[in-house]
């Protein structure tokens, strides 16, 4: 959804066409091997089932953050489960008095999605993954 908000802003002036054309190429880059033979039509318009783009563009991102949050808040917990309880409380009384990146350096996260950041957290989330039982 996020990749196609974005071609929808930076090409304001595309057709219907185009647009359907780019949900088409977007959805066979990103969603599953589902066969849509004979149901193009419901295809062609599933962007506009999405309530979000309409409502609140790019609000999906928003939960890519918060997950960003929880799994830093997770890979503490496991080291100090206090510690990181103690952080999240200390966010949680500033409420929405604060803009985002001090809400997340309250709770002792990094508001920070380089690809160093991405990694350690990809890395415990693979480790974690393995250890189940399958």
């Amino acid at each position: 959804i996020d990749a196609f908000q974005h071609w929808i802003y930076t090409h304001p002036d595309h057709t219907r066409e185009e647009r359907t054309a780019q949900w088409n190429d977007l959805e066979r880059r990103f969603g599953s091997d589902v066969s849509w033979d004979g149901l193009e039509k419901y295809r062609d318009t599933g962007w506009q089932r999405q309530l979000h783009l309409f409502e609140v563009p790019f609000y999906y991102i928003e939960y890519g953050i918060a997950q960003l949050g929880a799994l830093q808040l997770w890979q503490i917990a496991r080291q100090d489960e206090a510690k990181a309880i103690e952080q999240y409380r200390a966010a949680l009384t500033l409420g929405g008095s604060r803009p985002l990146p001090e809400l997340f350096e309250a709770a002792g996260l990094r508001f920070d999605f380089s690809p160093a950041t991405m990694k350690s957290l990809m890395d415990d989330v693979a480790s974690e993954l393995k250890r189940l039982p399958v």
